[in-house]
């Protein structure tokens, strides 16, 4: 839902950057005249010397009982509405606990640190794996895992990921009585220095 709106809102903000960049530019190069065609009445500027908003305009409505309770109005939804984005970009969905439910029907509730902090420790003991990051996100009852994966030099991805799968990831499911762990595994490169042959 987050990544849907954060596209939106980025994809609505590219255009009206755009458009606005292409109206400013237009008019203040002198496009028409200098390409010879001619803009719409419309068009916010029809020369270099032209502004946005005419001393006239910008005093239009000033003298309006409605106008500052409505710009104010208008101002504030925008800071809180930009207030909640941040919000949500800096929260971390992170699983507080895991419910397990045990073989006699028992609900455990397991700390989601250290169910992540296993996983981790599983992780960064495979071959070919500097160091693992693990975060547990959804819902208590359905957990999903995020993995980051540092890859050591001459580690082969296709393997880690393999065993990540049947070794890590099944560990968890099994240990958690989970049914299912959707996983997201990102695997980088740790930088070393370059090794001299010959």
């Amino acid at each position: 839902m987050l990544r849907t709106v954060n596209r939106i809102l980025i994809g609505l903000a590219g255009l009206l950057l755009v458009a606005l960049g292409a109206a400013v530019l237009v008019g203040a190069l002198d496009l028409g005249r200098h390409w010879d065609f001619t803009l719409p009445s419309s068009w916010p500027f029809d020369g270099p010397d032209d502004v946005l908003l005419t001393r006239a305009e910008r005093q239009k409505w000033r003298a309006r009982d409605w106008w500052w309770p409505s710009v104010i109005t208008g101002l504030t939804v925008v800071v809180l509405l930009s207030l909640w984005w941040l919000l949500a970009q800096a929260r971390r969905r992170r699983l507080r606990e895991v419910v397990v439910v045990s073989d006699g029907g028992e609900v455990i509730l397991v700390r989601g640190r250290a169910l992540e902090d296993a996983m981790a420790a599983e992780a960064s003991a495979l071959d070919g794996v500097s160091h693992a990051l693990v975060t547990l996100t959804g819902r208590r009852t359905a957990p999903e895992a995020r993995i980051t994966v540092a890859l050591a030099p001459r580690a082969t991805p296709a393997t880690t990921l393999t065993r990540l799968r049947d070794e890590v990831l099944r560990h968890a499911r099994t240990s958690a009585g989970l049914a299912r762990l959707p996983a997201e595994v990102r695997l980088r490169a740790v930088r070393h220095r370059a090794e001299r042959v010959g």
